[in-house]
C-alpha cells in the first residue's frame, strides 16, 4: 500500500526545475508545507505565481540546483533533462527526476547523474496535477534507484502525493508508470470506440456515458488476473471467445466504425 502523504514536515530546502502544470502543482504543494524551494524554469514568466508564494526564483538552472542539496526536475523529456543539467554542478546532489521516461532511459539517466556525483532517484508521478497535495484524491508516485535517497528524503516527497518504492533498478517506476498509462490509453480508446458504436443511433449520449463508466468501473477488478497467477480454468471456451469476438467486429462494420482497434486487441478477430 502507498505511504500516506505527510501532514508535518521539517522544512527542508529543495530545488525544482520545470514548472508546467504539474511542476507549479508540486511547487505550490511544498510552498505551503513550508519548504524552502528554489526554482527554475526555461521560460522565466512561469515562476511569478510562485515567486509572490515565497518561491527563490533563480536565473539559471545551475544557480538553481546550487541552492539545495535535493534536486527534484519535472521536464519534457530525457533530452530536457539533460540540457538543463549540462551546465550544474551535481557532485553531492541527491537528483529525483520525475520526468516520464522510458525505463531505458532512466538507467541511463542514472549512469549518468552518478558519474558526475549525484545520487539518482526515478519517478513516475501517477496523478494529475488537481490531484497533487490532495490526499483523498488518491495520486501517488512510484520511485524507484537509489534506497538511500528514497529513504533520507521520503517525508518530503511525501507532501505532494503517497509514495511507492518499486526497487532499486532505476528503469522500474517509469516500467511500472509507462505499463499503467499504456493500459489506461487501451482503455480509453475502448470507451472512443463504444462511443462511435451509439453515436449515429439515436441513443442518449449522456445515459450511455454514465453506463460506459459503470461497466467499466464493474469489470475493473478483474484487470489483476492479467499480472496475476494463471486461472486454472478458463469458463469461456477458445470457440465462445472466438464468436464473441467476431460479433464485436461485425457489429462495428454495420455501425461504420473502424475496427482496427478490435482487431489489435482480439487476435481471434485479426483473420476475418
Amino acid at each position: 500500500m502507498p505511504d500516506n502523504t505527510s501532514a508535518s514536515v521539517p522544512p527542508t530546502p529543495l530545488t525544482l526545475l520545470g514548472l508546467g502544470a504539474m511542476g507549479t502543482a508540486l511547487a505550490l504543494t511544498w510552498l505551503a508545507a513550508g519548504h524552502p524551494l528554489t526554482v527554475w524554469n526555461r521560460s522565466p514568466g512561469r515562476s511569478a505565481e510562485l515567486a509572490a508564494a515565497g518561491a527563490r526564483v533563480a536565473a539559471t538552472a545551475a544557480e538553481a540546483v546550487a541552492a539545495s542539496p535535493l534536486v527534484v526536475t519535472c521536464l519534457l523529456d530525457d533530452v530536457s533533462v539533460r540540457k538543463a543539467l549540462a551546465d550544474a554542478d551535481l557532485t553531492g546532489k541527491d537528483l529525483v527526476d520525475l520526468t516520464t521516461s522510458t525505463p531505458a532511459e532512466s538507467r541511463s539517466r542514472a549512469v549518468w547523474a552518478n558519474e558526475r556525483g549525484a545520487r539518482f532517484l526515478d519517478g513516475g508521478i501517477m496523478a494529475v496535477p488537481p490531484m497533487i497535495g490532495v490526499p483523498e484524491a488518491g495520486g501517488y508516485v512510484f520511485y524507484s534507484g537509489s534506497r538511500d535517497v528514497f529513504d533520507a528524503h521520503h517525508e518530503v516527497l511525501a507532501v505532494p502525493a503517497a509514495t511507492r518504492y518499486v526497487g532499486a533498478d532505476p528503469g522500474f517506476a517509469a516500467l511500472h508508470d509507462v505499463a499503467l498509462l499504456s493500459a489506461m490509453t487501451a482503455m480509453f480508446a475502448g470507451a472512443r470506440h463504444a462511443a462511435a458504436l451509439v453515436e449515429d443511433a439515436g441513443i442518449d449520449q449522456k445515459e450511455f456515458g454514465a453506463l460506459l463508466a459503470d461497466w467499466l468501473t464493474a469489470m475493473a477488478p478483474a484487470t489483476a488476473a492479467y499480472a496475476g497467477e494463471p486461472v486454472a480454468e478458463d469458463p469461456t471456451s477458445p470457440a465462445v471467445a472466438e464468436a464473441g469476438d467476431a460479433t464485436l467486429l461485425r457489429t462495428a462494420q454495420e455501425q461504420g466504425v473502424d475496427t482496427a482497434l478490435l482487431i489489435a486487441s482480439a487476435g481471434s478477430v485479426s483473420g476475418m
